[in-house]
């Protein structure tokens, strides 16, 4: 068990750091003509940047603590955050109906985050 949420925070990790990278330093036009980054269009830019530094402090978030034994319990923390930030997306998709690709998309992020924090919560903290 601990293998698999190693795994899956992993996975999450890199799902957010591409996320946010590319919220943070691509320009929003270029965002905005993006497959499903049509949402951009409608949003500052502002706030499209904090989304990335976000997904960058949840990449942060979901394994440094855990590696470096200093407070572990922010690891399953950032996946409930991650649960949230997904469910927001989910809705901001079908606003935009941007397709239900998108949204299964989000909906398998927030299956993987939801994994990390109920198994770092109960079934196999640190």
């Amino acid at each position: 068990m601990n293998l698999a949420l190693w795994i899956a925070a992993g996975v999450l990790t890199a799902v957010a750091l591409f996320g946010g990278v590319t919220k943070t330093l691509v320009p929003k036009q270029r965002l905005a003509a993006a497959p499903g980054g049509e949402w951009t269009a409608d949003m500052g830019v502002g706030f499209v940047k904090s989304l990335g530094v976000l997904e960058l402090l949840a990449a942060v978030g979901l394994v440094v603590p855990a590696l470096v034994g200093i407070a572990p319990v922010m690891v399953p923390v950032t996946a409930v955050c991650w649960v949230l930030l997904m469910i927001g997306a989910m809705i901001t998709h079908v606003r935009h109906d941007d397709g239900v690709k998108f949204v299964m998309v989000n909906l398998t992020y927030l299956v993987i985050a939801a994994f990390i924090a109920v198994g770092r919560f109960g079934l196999e903290p640190f």
